[in-house]
């Protein structure tokens, strides 16, 4: 039985203020996602409403459970990634807490390669010190590191398509491989790699995005998203998020949505400017070393041509000859170039990992992950890359210019 509204009845003007009308399209449709900002849904059912608490796709009821355009952004994201299901959290690493905290327990025991973003590495950490949960990095290059590192207790697999910040590229494929037949979930960070690769196709069980970063891509909005390959695995994450309160605001999944649209397009830009930027600063003087894929150099580069065949993504990373004072130097003289946090925005950013995204990390851990003192993260933006590259080329000619930074290049 429909239930009658209060705006059909006889009431005071004071009701109808509280209860306008609930405008429904008929006979035409919307053709964007509108935007449900509302958190609460009304019932006729009492059993419709206890079912709603059950499932990620069942009925909307509260907005921390579900809401229309989360789900809209959740199942566009689905379908990019060949998944079973999406979630859609407040931020990446409300995604990355979700999974862990979901699927492990004390005593439980995950793998976890070495090059990481730096939050990651922090919770991994957190997680094994004061939970109990045993944790092994490994580097990265080999499967064998898998099985040797397989213990009866572990739980989790957890890698990098494109690592932060140094680009290491996972073989995702061989890597899966080593933990079939196991009870082993692997769970992959595809955040650099949106539409370049996907996981789940070789092989992967979860997909961790930060939609803040390529997926938003204009540098307004933080959220996060998992995918997974299987519905069981995706029920019980889900669960747990939303006793977490990792949940996605509808005007964040809106702007999601939104660039969704423009990813293709602004992936392959990015790409193919990072690619031109990689290969001038290998070519100079004051650059000891550059890390993207896309070069010959690359450890992984021939795997980067089979694993992502379209481009190997908009961000690379370079060691300016010097260190920690020449990365801290050049930093500063970029004027183009922003020096700030994030990446996969329309504007080209700079950040120096070492003193920010991986202060995490000592010495010894930095050295593991492949980060140099120096090391400058560069996220390549949608501006022309002679235009870029005129900017990081003065910004270069600072530590070879007479003065005190003009020993820093000569260091080895």
């Amino acid at each position: 039985m429909t239930r009658q509204q209060p705006h059909d009845r006889d009431v005071h003007p004071q009701t109808r203020a509280v209860h306008p009308p609930v405008i429904t399209p008929v006979a035409s449709r919307p053709l964007g996602v509108p935007i449900y900002q509302g958190h609460l849904f009304g019932f006729d059912s009492a059993d419709a409403l206890a079912n709603a608490f059950g499932a990620p796709d069942g009925a909307f009821m509260y907005a921390r459970m579900g809401n229309p355009t989360v789900r809209s952004f959740e199942r566009a994201l689905a379908e990019m990634e060949g998944g079973a299901g999406a979630h859609a959290t407040a931020s990446g690493m409300g995604a990355v807490n979700a999974v862990l905290m979901a699927l492990l327990r004390s005593g439980d025991h995950i793998i976890a390669q070495s090059s990481l973003y730096g939050g990651t590495y922090a919770l991994l950490h957190d997680l094994a010190d004061r939970w109990g949960v045993e944790l092994t990095h490994i580097p990265g290059d080999d499967p064998a590191e898998v099985r040797e590192a397989l213990r009866p207790n572990t739980r989790l697999l957890y890698l990098e398509t494109i690592s932060n910040p140094v680009t290491h590229v996972t073989d995702i494929p061989a890597f899966t491989e080593a933990v079939r037949g196991t009870d082993v979930l692997t769970v992959v960070d595809n955040t650099f790699a949106p539409l370049l690769c996907t996981p789940i196709e070789h092989g992967a069980d979860i997909v961790v995005h930060s939609a803040t970063k390529f997926i938003g891509g204009h540098g307004d909005i933080i959220g996060g998203a998992t995918v997974f390959a299987d519905p069981a695995v995706h029920q019980r994450v889900w669960e747990h998020a939303t006793e977490l309160g990792a949940t996605a605001d509808p005007f964040a999944a809106w702007l999601a949505i939104r660039g969704l649209a423009t990813l293709p397009m602004r992936v392959a830009r990015q790409s193919a400017s990072a690619l031109d930027l990689a290969r001038r600063l290998a070519a100079h003087p004051a650059v000891a070393r550059v890390h993207y894929p896309g070069l010959p150099d690359h450890p992984q580069h021939e795997l980067a041509r089979h694993l992502l065949p379209d481009g190997s993504g908009g961000v690379l990373a370079f060691d300016p000859a010097g260190g920690r004072e020449a990365g801290r130097v050049f930093s500063e003289a970029v004027q183009l170039v922003t020096l700030g946090p994030s990446l996969g925005a329309a504007a080209t950013l700079l950040m120096h990992p070492a003193s920010t995204s991986h202060r995490q990390l000592d010495a010894a851990s930095l050295a593991a992950a492949g980060v140099g003192e120096g090391t400058v993260r560069l996220s390549v933006g949608l501006e022309h890359p002679d235009d870029l590259w005129a900017d990081i080329e003065q910004a270069l000619a600072v530590l070879t210019s007479p003065g005190p930074t003009a020993r820093l290049a000569a260091r080895p």
